[in-house]
């Protein structure tokens, strides 16, 4: 086991918070089996859950944890330095935080084990996974739209130059330049407000999924372990467990209901994106209206119009990549605001 995977386990959930990993255990007879842990807090101590893993993910964590041991002793990596290193390679499989890999490890387990057991995978798990793919391909769409928009940061510039070239001050595209600016600005604190920065809506509904995800998996663990426990006091008969049976239950409701709370999160989220989407096409309709009263300008102006034939294709091709970009995002949003728990 890498000492970087345990530093970051200890770290989590000596902040409270529950956690899950892929561990390798040392057995008495020298040799090692694999868990996936589901670790929380629970009373004075904590409480580990844990399955046997079988995903193909699991299989890409065995490489994983075998090049961070090695980088660890190589590189006398210390343990905060080698959790860091973890992430960067969790990053390269395409999780952008601990917190997804860990959502999508324990779905992806659940989700084999289901399918071995009985031959069909959990529905609700299912809608969850879909609502986090979703949520990431939301989130793709927006960096990509953020691209879109700072590549057209520079048409009201050109637009004025073309201006005082064309024509004496207040002419009809000095006119259409100025405009344009001012949607660009109102466009810009669009961006700053609803997409850009942490804190924005669009970049915490991944976030906020993958939490949901990972909760409504380890409801599923603890409730199972719940079950288990009852039958195993209806068996042995004289073990009293009903204090650690009770916290049990309270865990299991506790969490369920943080897992409800994190939909209803997530929903009023997606509504604020799907809101902010339309002030958007409201934009580019705005700069629809403004290319084609270019396009007319350049007409009149035959010849010397040629540099604004360029700027008017710029802005069809820039307008037709933002109406494409917000109609994925709206669909995924949509997606994602019909997930059930």
């Amino acid at each position: 086991m890498p000492r970087g995977v345990f530093h970051y386990f200890w770290t989590r959930i000596g902040q409270g918070d529950p956690f899950g990993a892929y561990v390798k255990n040392l057995a008495r007879d020298g040799l090692h089996y694999w868990v996936f842990a589901v670790v929380l807090p629970l009373g004075d101590g904590y409480l580990s859950a844990r399955i046997k893993p079988s995903s193909p993910l699991w299989r890409k964590m065995e490489t994983v944890y075998a090049d961070l041991s090695a980088a660890e002793k190589s590189d006398k990596l210390a343990p905060d330095d080698s959790a860091q290193h973890l992430l960067g390679q969790l990053a390269d499989l395409g999780f952008a935080s601990y917190d997804q890999f860990a959502a999508i490890a324990l779905a992806e387990e659940l989700t084999c084990r289901d399918l071995a057991l009985t031959g069909a995978a959990d529905p609700h798990l299912q809608a969850m996974k879909a609502t986090f793919e979703a949520a990431r391909n939301m989130a793709a769409e927006t960096q990509a739209l953020i691209h879109d928009f700072e590549g057209m940061q520079t048409i009201p510039h050109n637009l004025r130059v073309i201006a005082s070239r064309l024509e004496p001050t207040g002419g009809p595209i000095s006119t259409l330049s100025q405009n344009y600016g001012t949607m660009s600005r109102e466009m810009s604190g669009w961006f700053e407000h609803n997409v850009l920065g942490p804190k924005s809506d669009f970049s915490k509904i991944t976030g906020t999924v993958a939490t949901s995800l990972f909760l409504t998996g380890m409801v599923r663990v603890l409730a199972e372990c719940e079950a288990q426990m009852r039958h195993e006091q209806r068996k042995l008969g004289h073990q009293d467990a009903s204090e650690e049976h009770a916290q049990l239950i309270a865990a299991t409701k506790a969490y369920q209901t943080l897992a409800h709370e994190g939909l209803m999160q997530v929903r009023r989220e997606t509504r604020r994106i799907l809101d902010a989407c339309k002030v958007m096409n409201r934009y580019v309709l705005g700069l629809s209206s403004t290319r084609i009263m270019c396009k007319i300008e350049s007409a009149r102006l035959q010849e010397g119009g040629i540099g604004l034939a360029d700027i008017i294709q710029q802005l069809k091709l820039f307008q037709e990549r933002v109406t494409a970009r917000l109609e994925a995002v709206e669909a995924k949003a949509h997606i994602i605001a019909l997930t059930r728990d």
